[in-house]
């Protein structure tokens, strides 16, 4: 049995918390805050990314560029409606200006809290996928194309596999924590 496609499971778990934290806030102005923020462009919601070019030029704003001056007002909207930013953008008649304010030790304290709650998650993910491998091994073991010895070897390395991406993941929050407590 291939335990590859568990293996690359595990990586894009990884991968995805990655992304995540680079979503979370920690004080200083950064593109990727506004990563999850959706547009209502042209009709339908689209990604900030696609409708404006963002930029940090100094540690306590975010400057937007629109493609299309025609959703500067739009971009402004969906950017001041999204409560988890907690952020009042002004435009300008060109652009728009995101100015970063500095972080309370309680909001800070709840990023934190918001970031443990995306470790959990990608735990989850991770058992689940665990789970699956060895749901797996099993049908094989039933339908005879591996030995009860094959199957506890695929789950000691499935095991290995989701301590290791585990590990990972632990060590990118407790490096994003530092982050966001630094002042």
């Amino acid at each position: 049995m291939d335990t590859s496609e568990y293996d690359q499971k595990f990586d894009a778990t990884v991968e995805l918390f990655q992304d995540e934290c680079k979503k979370i806030r920690t004080g200083r102005a950064h593109p990727d805050m506004l990563a999850g923020v959706k547009v209502m462009a042209y009709g339908q919601p689209m990604p900030l990314n696609q409708v404006a070019s963002i930029s940090a030029p100094e540690a306590t704003q975010l400057l937007i560029t629109p493609f299309d001056p025609a959703n500067l007002h739009a971009i402004s909207n969906a950017i001041s409606t999204d409560q988890s930013l907690g952020l009042n953008p002004s435009d300008d008649g060109h652009n728009v200006r995101v100015p970063i304010p500095p972080l309370t030790e309680e909001r800070r304290k709840d990023i934190v809290k918001q970031l443990n709650a995306k470790v959990e998650d990608a735990k989850i993910a991770l058992r689940s996928v665990r789970d699956d491998a060895r749901r797996d091994a099993k049908a094989a073991v039933k339908a005879k194309t591996i030995s009860e010895d094959d199957q506890k070897r695929i789950e000691k390395g499935i095991d290995d596999s989701v301590k290791q991406a585990s590990a990972k993941i632990e060590s990118l929050a407790k490096d994003k924590e530092k982050e966001i407590m630094t002042i």
